[in-house]
């Protein structure tokens, strides 16, 4: 894969910072094939150097933003991946209308404190609904953890985002695995990445 983005594709700081720790700890945990379905894929770039790295596996990469997808079918075609399936428009906020019935493994970076909490409500309610029993939902992305102190940049973020939309914001991990038990989706482990964020791997039940 050229480091130059091709023509229509976008380029995100933050997924070179994270890509690799991101894929190490994807690498040890997912499958040895199967499907995963990424939700929010965003600039594709995560779509596209995991499905590189791990071509047993097919990559789904779905957006509900038309720029996000333009960008991510931009990073495929140039990449050439024959694992790495065409984006697909999905909104994790209407789980019922998601076009997808069964795959092996969700993975979702860095969404849930940046979109309304009816998009992780969403989200647990359409991966309890595809995956099957032991299939896996990844979650990436900074946390509030009981009885663990909170880093200022955390808070800072938190700020930020609350700034921008009032509705967003550093999720609880409590809240997140309240939700997902309610869907049969169980915190399996947790997994401390840099940048004093988490990886956080479920299992459905």
């Amino acid at each position: 894969m050229v480091n130059a983005p091709p023509l229509g594709a976008r380029v995100s700081p933050s997924t070179a910072r994270n890509r690799d720790p991101v894929l190490a700890a994807l690498r040890a945990r997912l499958p040895a094939s199967g499907l995963v379905l990424e939700i929010a894929a965003g600039a594709g770039e995560h779509a596209v150097y995991n499905a590189a790295a791990l071509p047993s596996l097919q990559w789904w990469p779905t957006d509900p933003d038309p720029d996000a997808l333009a960008s991510i079918a931009a990073w495929r075609n140039h990449a050439g991946l024959p694992n790495l399936l065409a984006p697909l428009r999905l909104d994790a906020s209407t789980p019922d209308a998601w076009p997808v019935n069964r795959v092996d493994v969700v993975v979702n970076i860095n969404m849930i404190h940046i979109s309304l909490w009816a998009a992780t409500e969403g989200l647990m309610t359409g991966a309890g609904r595809i995956l099957p029993s032991g299939g896996l939902l990844f979650l990436y992305g900074p946390f509030i953890e009981p009885d663990v102190e909170t880093a200022p940049s955390n808070l800072a973020f938190d700020h930020s985002l609350r700034s921008r939309n009032l509705a967003w914001g550093v999720r609880r991990l409590d809240d997140v695995k309240a939700l997902a038990a309610r869907h049969g989706i169980v915190l399996s482990e947790r997994i401390a990445m840099p940048a004093n964020n988490l990886g956080l791997f479920f299992r459905k039940t």
